[in-house]
């Protein structure tokens, strides 16, 4: 008799492969309240990793980390209008605390526009003030009626970024910088998915927002996620909180600002776009765990693990030591395998008397025995190759079931067979996008021909991609 899968194969039932690896290489757990879920330390080192890469990459654009209440008043959120019509189905409202009905309710964080308005409008002063670029890691709550760990949560954690400045041309500059320069590096350079940089339609996008850039990934059945986004929120939020500054004439002026943010939906779009029907594989230079050095069995395979580990940190590798030999060699394998370490360096009695050890690689598979003295150098190449692998494989996806189409039912058609479909824009428009939404297929992003993001909707030549989306 066959040995049953230790996961669900993805063309089975991929939603269903989706939750068995979670569950199995130990990511996160549903949480006690629908909707909410427990970060496991495995699933939780991968966020970590990605705030450091994130982090950098932020700070090098000139914004410093802050921190606002979790508790926001249900009138801060009142004052914009568009934008509380858009978080109103979302929000958990907390009306009693200390034994006590609240004289106003509470809102418990969606998003941060309104309370850090609020303070932008008591510290900006004079044009010396902006620009302004502040942003915060935390987490936030926005009631989930569909959820599933990691892409749709009640509770999920995230970065928000918010800026203030003098003219709408240095907002708009900053609002793609951070779209391309860290996002769009970060996604394509570290969580290996080749993702399209586009804009989003007015229908899709933030509420109180005139413009929202967005970063859309293939995953691996051919659905679309929406990884990040950056908007643009012109004066809307300033004309609610009178964030104003004086400018160099002597004049009052409203600030121009952006938002723009991430959250754990990357530990989701990470599974979905690099797993396979073996477990995760994770992109080398995110990976917390690059490398894993095993004993197979004997207390001289131990000490050269421990030995050869020490060696391969100094060396710069991220590495964890697995000597325990009293579990079966064969389930610690599986379970490396499940979480997608990169690298697995195994070691018995039998190759330390030929001086090598077994190296098998996650990503493309194999075994081959190497020298031991030869695998501090020869790691840092194979883990690059692995890097590049990942991202070659996301992009030739993408590509070979991105079609290009003229009509709206061939777009839908594309959507639904499993594809993104590429249609003008002119094309489709509100009308044709308003069609498809019945079909549960939606306008992703629009991209000008040579793929870079268009400056409006309506700019010549404007493309929409077309997907099922997550």
């Amino acid at each position: 008799m066959a040995k049953a899968p230790v996961l669900t194969p993805q063309a089975e039932d991929f939603p269903r492969w989706y939750q068995d690896l979670i569950n199995k290489a130990e990511l996160a757990d549903n949480g006690p309240v629908r909707g909410t879920m427990v970060i496991r330390p495995y699933g939780y080192g991968l966020w970590e990793r990605m705030q450091q890469e994130m982090d950098a990459r932020i700070k090098d654009a000139g914004a410093q980390n802050a921190y606002f209440p979790l508790f926001i008043p249900q009138s801060y959120l009142t004052k914009e209008a568009e934008h509380v019509e858009g978080f109103a189905p979302e929000l958990a409202v907390v009306t009693h605390g200390g034994g006590k009905e609240l004289d106003e309710p509470i809102v418990v964080r969606p998003t941060s526009e309104t309370i850090i308005n609020d303070y932008f409008s008591k510290w900006v002063q004079s044009y010396r003030d902006l620009p302004l670029l502040i942003n915060q890691w935390a987490n936030v709550v926005r009631w989930e009626m569909r959820p599933r760990i990691f892409l749709r949560t009640s509770e999920f954690l995230w970065q928000e970024g918010h800026t203030a400045h003098a003219t709408y041309e240095d907002a708009r500059e900053y609002a793609a910088r951070i779209h391309r320069d860290v996002y769009g590096d970060f996604m394509t350079n570290v969580l290996g998915i080749d993702v399209v940089l586009g804009r989003k339609t007015a229908k899709e996008r933030f509420a109180g927002a005139i413009n929202t850039l967005t970063l859309e990934g293939m995953m691996g059945d051919g659905k679309a996620l929406q990884l990040g986004t950056s908007h643009e929120l012109g004066t809307n939020f300033a004309k609610a909180f009178n964030t104003q500054y004086l400018s160099k004439e002597g004049k009052q002026e409203l600030v121009w600002q952006t938002s723009w943010g991430v959250s754990t939906r990357m530990v989701g779009g990470l599974i979905m776009s690099h797993g396979d029907d073996n477990g995760l594989r994770v992109p080398p230079r995110l990976a917390a765990v690059q490398v894993v050095v095993m004993a197979i069995k004997g207390d001289e395979a131990v000490a050269k693990v421990r030995e050869l580990g020490d060696q391969l940190k100094a060396a710069g590798i991220r590495v964890q030591v697995d000597d325990r030999i009293d579990t079966p060699f064969g389930r610690r394998a599986v379970d490396w395998e499940l979480k997608g370490v990169p690298v697995r360096i195994e070691i018995g009695p039998r190759d330390l008397e030929a001086g090598t050890a077994m190296l098998a690689r996650r990503i493309p598979g194999g075994k081959e025995p190497v020298q031991i003295t030869a695998l501090a150098d020869l790691l840092p190449k194979v883990l690059e190759e692995d890097q590049a692998q990942l991202l070659r494989e996301s992009r030739e996806r993408r590509e070979s079931r991105t079609s290009d189409v003229a009509t709206i039912g061939e777009a839908a058609e594309a959507a639904i067979a499993g594809g993104w479909a590429r249609i003008p824009w002119a094309d489709l428009g509100p009308e044709g996008e308003a069609k498809l939404a019945e079909q549960a297929v939606s306008v992703r992003c629009l991209i000008a021909e040579d793929g870079s993001v268009p400056q409006a909707d309506d700019a010549p030549g404007t493309l929409a991609i077309v997907a099922r989306s997550y």
